[in-house]
């Protein structure tokens, strides 16, 4: 296959179709983060960088020869997360330069496929605009089936579609619920959520002191580790809440569950390894990189096993 790829970012989209054993001719890479560049050359040194995507009518390709097109377009004007300016906002507005892109190939090979993704908590008015855009509805589905994280994503594609009543439908299954766990993915502590939060593009920033971890999971929605340098044998606190010994021995035979006592306790935000964990890619992947700019690419891309499962239905 030909590939276009627009907000390349770490490349989860090549990385993906290696996986699933799809031969990959020409890909095109469109990015601008220098991190993010780097990483997809480490990992894909032979992908061809074309830069910005608002230049594409520059960029030197045979389009009627591109079989694939991706898009992962800004989110931040859609989220709920974000100051919802909508799809016309400044940044969630490049959206409309994929359409533009899209239609150019169409024009040249109607048999184009493509994928665009973006943020479960954009509004419906913004989905529906979206939608009509590309002539397809999206599918749902949220990344916690198959890593440790809450990840709601839209996706519309034509890989593989049908027809409803009133429209085109993209036709991609839910994938098999893998029941990965939040504590299933840490390198060391506990944590007191079942899965973890959407990684955020800025989780990895650093914080001054265990206070202000603390007071930024509460308000930016950053995942937190406990972590106990004591190391006492496991006991049971049902929700990982700290207590007495006699409280945390009764709640160990009562109910069987396991979890680290809190003494001089120590919090964290997710590490580089917790956070390739999170998308679905190897521990090593983002090596290459410091904790901050994996953290942005990660916390700002795909993941990788739900673009997998995606292309598993291309023919």
């Amino acid at each position: 296959m030909n590939v276009v790829s627009l907000f390349n970012g770490m490349n989860t989209g090549r990385q993906a179709l290696e996986n699933v054993g799809i031969k990959v001719d020409k890909y095109y890479s469109s990015e601008i983060k220098p991190y993010a560049i780097e990483l997809t050359q480490h990992h894909f040194p032979d992908t061809i960088q074309v830069g910005d995507v608002t230049k594409w009518r520059n960029w030197d390709i045979d389009w009627k020869s591109i079989d694939l097109i991706l898009s992962g377009s800004p989110c931040q004007d859609l989220s709920a997360a974000g100051k919802r300016a909508g799809i016309n906002g400044s940044r969630s507005s490049l959206f409309f330069t994929f359409v533009d892109i899209l239609n150019h190939i169409k024009s040249l090979n109607p048999k184009v496929l493509f994928l665009q993704e973006n943020v479960g908590s954009a509004s419906k008015l913004d989905v529906g605009i979206m939608s009509r855009a590309l002539g397809v509805y999206p599918v749902r589905i949220n990344s916690c089936l198959v890593t440790a994280q809450l990840r709601d994503r839209y996706y519309w594609s034509n890989i593989r579609t049908k027809e409803t009543m009133f429209d085109i439908v993209t036709d991609i299954p839910q994938p098999k619920d893998l029941g990965i766990m939040f504590k299933d993915i840490i390198t060391d502590g506990y944590v007191e959520r079942v899965k973890a939060l959407a990684l955020l593009e800025f989780e990895s920033r650093a914080c001054t002191s265990q206070e202000s971890i603390k007071k930024r999971a509460d308000r930016e929605f950053i995942n937190m580790v406990y972590v106990d340098t004591d190391k006492h044998t496991c006991l049971n606190t049902g929700s990982g809440k700290g207590g007495s010994q006699e409280y945390l021995k009764h709640r160990n035979e009562t109910t069987g569950m396991l979890t680290l006592i809190k003494e001089n306790e120590i919090v964290r935000t997710v590490n580089k390894i917790e956070m390739c964990r999170l998308q679905g890619f190897p521990d090593n992947y983002c090596d290459i990189l410091t904790t901050a700019k994996a953290g942005s690419l990660l916390g700002d891309g795909w993941t990788l096993p739900i673009i997998e499962h995606i292309f598993k239905f291309i023919i």
